[in-house]
Parts: C-alpha cells; sequence; structure tokens
C-alpha cells in the first residue's frame, strides 16, 4: 500500500509538472500575442521566468513557508513531550526524525514541508499544544508523519512552485494588456493587425490559467488528505485520537494567522476560518476537504 502510494505521487508529480509546464508556455504566448501580437515573445518571456523562478522556489520552498509562518525551531528542552512524539512516531513510520518548529498562534493546526522525506519538518502551532491533549497530538503528528512517508510534500511544495510562477506571468501579463494599448495600436496603424479569434482564446488563457492551475492543486491537496488520515489510523492504530482532534479543530474560533493562499494548502486543516464555515464538499475553492468528510470516513475504519 505504501509503496503503491508513493509510486502514486511520483505519476502524479510528472503529471503535474507536464501540466503546468503546458499552463505556463499558453500563458506566455497570451501575453506575447495580447502585447506583440506574437506568441513566440511571449513563450521566450515565460520560459525565462520559469527558468529562474521555478529552481530558486523549488530549492527555497520549505524555509519560504516556514518564514510565511513564522515558525521557530524547537528543541527537546523546550517542547519535550512534542518533540518525544515525532521521534516516537519517526521511528513507526520509518522515516528520519524531522526537525520540529512551533508557530504562535493560537489557533490548532500543523504542517510537514520538505523536499525530499530526510530533509522534511514538522511545525505545530501553539493553539495546537495548548488544546489537545497527547492522543490527539498524536493523531495530528501521525497525520503529518503520513505525508511525508507519501512524499506528499514534495508534490505540494513543487504545486506551490509552479502556481507562483502561472500567477506570476499573468499578473505581469494583465499589467501589459492595461498599460500596453497604445504599443498595440501602433502595430495597427503599422499594418500588424491580429486574429481576432486568437486574441479571445490569448484573453481566455491569461484569465482562466491561474484559475486552472489552482483547480488542480485543490485537487490533489483533497486527495492527499483523506490518505493522509488512513496514515495516521495505521501508525498509531487509535483513530479516536485522529477524530477528536478533528473535532476540536472544526469547533474552534481562531484562524492561523500568516497563512496565505500559497501555503495554506500544506496545513493539517483549511487554516481560513471564516471561509472553511462557508465551504461544502463540492466547491472547488477550498484546498482541504471539509473536516465533517474526514470525520465521516476515519468513523467507518
Amino acid at each position: 500500500m505504501l509503496f503503491e502510494q508513493i509510486r502514486a505521487n511520483r505519476r502524479k508529480t510528472r503529471l503535474l509538472v507536464t501540466v503546468f509546464v503546458l499552463l505556463v508556455l499558453g500563458i506566455g504566448w497570451a501575453v506575447g500575442y495580447l502585447f506583440a501580437y506574437d506568441g513566440l515573445y511571449g513563450l521566450a518571456i515565460a520560459a525565462l521566468i520559469a527558468l529562474f523562478y521555478v529552481p530558486i522556489t523549488y530549492a527555497t520552498a520549505t524555509a519560504q513557508v516556514l518564514s510565511f509562518s513564522g515558525a521557530r525551531e524547537v528543541s527537546e528542552e523546550d517542547a519535550p513531550e512534542l518533540v518525544h512524539i515525532v521521534e516516537e512516531l519517526s521511528l513507526v513510520a520509518g522515516v528520519k526524525t524531522p526537525k520540529v518548529y512551533i508557530i504562535d498562534d493560537p489557533s490548532p493546526n500543523a504542517f510537514a514541508a520538505g523536499i525530499k522525506k530526510d530533509q522534511a519538518v514538522v511545525a505545530v502551532t501553539r493553539g495546537l499544544l495548548e488544546k489537545l491533549n497527547r492522543e490527539e497530538l498524536e493523531g495530528v503528528i501521525a497525520h503529518e508523519m503520513s505525508h511525508i512517508r507519501h512524499e506528499d510534500v514534495r508534490l505540494m511544495t513543487i504545486a506551490i512552485a509552479l502556481v507562483g510562477v502561472i500567477v506570476l506571468i499573468a499578473d505581469f501579463g494583465s499589467r501589459i494588456l492595461f498599460f500596453g494599448g497604445s504599443n498595440n495600436r501602433r502595430r495597427d496603424r503599422n499594418g500588424s493587425g491580429s486574429n481576432p479569434i486568437l486574441l479571445i482564446i490569448a484573453l481566455v488563457l491569461l484569465i482562466l490559467a491561474p484559475l486552472a492551475a489552482q483547480f488542480v492543486r485543490f485537487a490533489l491537496s483533497r486527495n492527499r488528505e483523506y490518505l493522509a488520515d488512513a496514515g495516521a489510523v495505521e501508525l498509531t492504530r487509535n483513530p479516536q485520537g485522529l477524530i477528536r482532534a478533528l473535532e476540536k479543530i472544526r469547533d474552534d474560533t481562531y484562524d492561523v494567522e500568516r497563512a496565505n493562499a500559497m501555503t495554506e494548502g500544506m496545513y493539517f486543516a483549511q487554516p481560513r476560518a471564516a471561509l472553511r464555515k462557508k465551504i461544502d464538499a463540492s466547491n472547488w475553492f477550498s484546498t482541504h476537504p471539509p473536516i465533517e468528510k474526514r470525520l465521516e470516513r476515519l468513523k467507518h475504519m
């Protein structure tokens, strides 16, 4: 089961990269055509941005996520129970013990990050430590350890990097479209007209490509949460701890203040409290499946 999941994640990673590369090239062509009626011009810009942005983001993604969240590394002296739980579950999961971080936030939540299993980190909020007992904390940490074990963290890190470059190019294209009207008119006077159909296609790509990128990322996020819940039960042999942890997080009124649109998919539970209350199981704009759905599956294990 574990090796099948790892192989599946690797296949998804290859598919993800292929889809996102096509989206990057498509939106680059759209920017070039809308600005200068030359798709190759836009392709060159997109390739140049991706060439520098993606490797840098991929290499520094873990550090960026920790920085965005305001996490600080802790030792056994700082949080002995938390560190011991992480060490124990690492042995059970068969992975190298990740570094442990705490986020000074009253909302109960957690995440795992890292490009490789042996370079992973686990971060929990102060609220999680204060509001959950040991059994519940074990359930959450086991869930995050399953993400590391399944190589989910690498998949989502790549998604963050590639969504970022698409959003960057789309924003660049929108600004060019807004400020570049005079240039297009000059090209028209010079006799280099545009194809109306291609203009419409380019405009649709510019608008919809970032949304399509987010939809792919959201779909991956939802599927991996169910699998990580099942993995947590496998590691702890106790679904009740995870069930009660989810119930407490569902009923909590605080939100993770420093979570943003790029990092929220890595958290144990949807960190946007206001958004979470409005989202149902069919809403594509949630990076997580509804907690009620997760609880329903866990109660039938």
